[in-house]
């Protein structure tokens, strides 16, 4: 009898050893893929920061109607 407990005992400590294997797979292939996602993220950040500390180009002087424009005509049917 205490033979056929501990085989059972034996038995059912394998399968939860096998649950938690299992699991600790799956956490690390998730931990990979949440620092995967962060560095694409750090890197988006880095880009974003450095276009913001860049000065911005200074606009071009708007032209005034008439100058350097070719006269345009309107036709009207």
């Amino acid at each position: 009898m205490a033979d056929e407990r501990l085989q059972a005992r034996l038995a059912e400590l394998r399968r939860e050893y096998a649950v938690g294997e299992s699991r600790l797979r799956d956490l690390l292939q998730q931990e990979s893929s949440l620092r995967e996602t962060l560095l694409r993220i750090s890197g988006a950040i880095q880009v974003l920061e450095e276009l913001a500390a860049e000065p911005a180009p200074a606009p071009e002087p708007a032209q005034r109607a008439g100058e350097g424009d070719q006269p345009h005509v309107l036709t009207v049917p």
